[in-house]
């Protein structure tokens, strides 16, 4: 079966072929997408397990987040000179390998290793699941086969938590990562038969010079941004030092890869308007969602003094929300061009999180879980057709290219948002001594003979939802000015003309 025998024009609708690879790749990216959140979990029994601290615990995601970082890079260049198929297989038994050694690992510093090791192979299955998809789809169905790879990216953040919390209480936290095994087998036996066979390709140079500047750089650069909530200030050495030499790398990057014909990462595809509009608008978002995302949980967490596995379940109304609406907008995406799809969810999210703006101590949990349905819906009409929007109207050869760039802006910008957020909460609680005082409590950092008394602990609890609040409006104002770049997405169907490589023809945007 080859990719242009599953991705003809004329197929309106999604044929077998195309959800039998869409299945494929979504195996791939739920276990790549829970793992970055299953694991979240498992933190305090890693403390207790290996005894070792939290600050060396968070490694374990830190490591894994940093080797995503590092290896998306190289993605859009493997995959031409190797081929999807080839190198999604290999992603897969990098990830499950990892997988089994980190189930296996007797102390933090080899469970770390082990973490990194799965995230090489974890960091590749995105793009190469984007790539795939869009190569079988064509141009005329990228917005409906994006909205099934949509499903695991937005249900990640929701199942990782609940699966994680299920799998340490019933089993062990070995678990978290085993059952990635029978996954991993059942994905790798479906790949092997239903992915198109890979059509070999003049092979291109590898920009070693760029992988030496770029990756390193985004993997620096992003833990620098993810010091910054322990630092407690950007000001700090340790978010400073890295964050700067990253950002310096970044820059070398740039510059080389302007003069060079075969870069790392393709900056000619800027050429192509849909592209560019659509990586403003997607790192103005990924801004804005990531670090909603983070605060959903804790306010759940730290204010309502709910569990782990029952905060996981309280978030299910969000992934309900946007299965919901997540199919709707693929379809109407391809139809009527993601400019309109993407206004209209963008003002669904801002209405969802102006409800939590408003959050109490003591709010209804109708209305907060009828808030989180409605952010859902939104999200379910966003983040997917803005990638649409980039994807669609790049040829063939460009599309592992341009996969890659938009998970590298994912990457980046949604550890800034989380960064950011984290940042701006810690600030709010620190300004009211209530809150401070009942953080401490919560944390376990007050001792049982100086607990403050029960009036003490309740005013710190409103103090704490407060802040929540306050943060919330910092998270809406963002996503609001996502309006900005969206207004620029074609609002008409894209049609991509085969004789050009980087300008594709818009019907129109009115």
């Amino acid at each position: 079966m080859s990719s242009a025998a599953i991705g003809k024009p004329s197929a309106d609708k999604l044929d077998s072929g195309v959800l039998k690879v869409a299945g494929v790749v979504v195996l791939g990216a739920i276990m790549a997408i829970l793992d970055v959140t299953v694991v979240s979990v498992a933190l305090p029994t890693f403390m207790q397990e290996f005894d070792a601290t939290y600050a060396t615990v968070a490694w374990t995601m830190t490591g894994y987040t940093l080797a995503l970082a590092t290896v998306i890079p190289v993605t859009g260049w493997a995959a031409d000179r190797f081929g999807t198929k080839r190198l999604y297989l290999a992603s897969l038994v990098l990830f499950v390998g990892g997988s089994v050694l980190c189930s296996l690992a007797w102390d933090i510093g080899p469970l770390i290793a082990f973490r990194v090791l799965q995230g090489l192979g974890g960091g590749m299955l995105m793009p190469l699941g984007m790539t795939i998809m869009t190569r079988a789809a064509g141009p005329d169905r990228v917005g409906r086969v994006m909205a099934v790879l949509g499903v695991p990216m937005l249900l990640g953040p929701i199942g990782g938590p609940i699966l994680g919390g299920w799998l340490i209480e019933s089993q062990s936290w070995q678990w978290i990562f085993l059952i990635n095994v029978p996954i991993g087998i059942v994905a790798f036996i479906a790949a092997l038969k239903i992915l198109p066979k890979d059509e070999p390709k003049p092979s291109e140079s590898f920009d070693f010079l760029g992988m030496l500047l770029l990756s390193p750089g985004l993997a620096l650069f992003l833990y620098g941004a993810s010091s910054i909530p322990e630092a407690g200030t950007v000001a700090s050495a340790k978010v400073l030092v890295p964050g700067l030499i990253g950002l310096a790398l970044i820059i070398g990057f740039v510059f080389h890869a302007l003069g060079k014909e075969h870069a790392l990462v393709d900056l000619s595809l800027f050429k192509n308007r849909n592209l560019t509009i659509a990586v403003v608008t997607m790192t103005l978002f990924s801004v804005a969602f990531m670090g909603s995302m983070l605060l959903l949980p804790s306010y759940f967490l730290q204010v309502r003094g709910e569990g782990t596995l029952d905060t996981g379940l309280l978030l299910i109304p969000n992934g309900l929300g946007a299965m919901l609406t997540m199919p709707i907008g693929g379809k109407l995406t391809d139809r009527f061009g993601p400019g309109k799809i993407v206004l209209i969810g963008i003002v669904i999210i801002s209405l969802g999180l102006g409800g939590y703006t408003q959050v109490a101590a003591d709010s209804s949990y109708v209305f907060l879980l009828g808030s989180l349905f409605v952010l859902g819906m939104g999200m379910g009409m966003t983040m997917m057709p803005i990638m649409s929007s980039a994807m669609a109207s790049l040829t063939d050869h460009q599309i592992a290219r341009g996969s890659t760039m938009m998970n590298i802006v994912q990457q980046v910008a949604g550890s800034i948002g989380t960064a950011t957020m984290s940042v701006i909460l810690t600030n709010q609680v620190l300004n009211s001594q209530a809150a401070t005082i009942y953080s401490a409590v919560i944390q376990g950092r007050v001792p049982a003979e100086q607990m403050p008394p029960a009036p003490v602990l309740e005013q710190g609890r409103s103090a704490l939802a407060e802040a929540f609040g306050s943060t919330y409006v910092v998270a809406l104002v963002l996503v609001v000015l996502c309006l900005i770049p969206a207004l620029f997405l074609p609002r008409k169907r894209i049609e991509r003309a085969p004789d050009q490589e980087n300008q594709p023809v818009l019907t129109g945007v009115h």
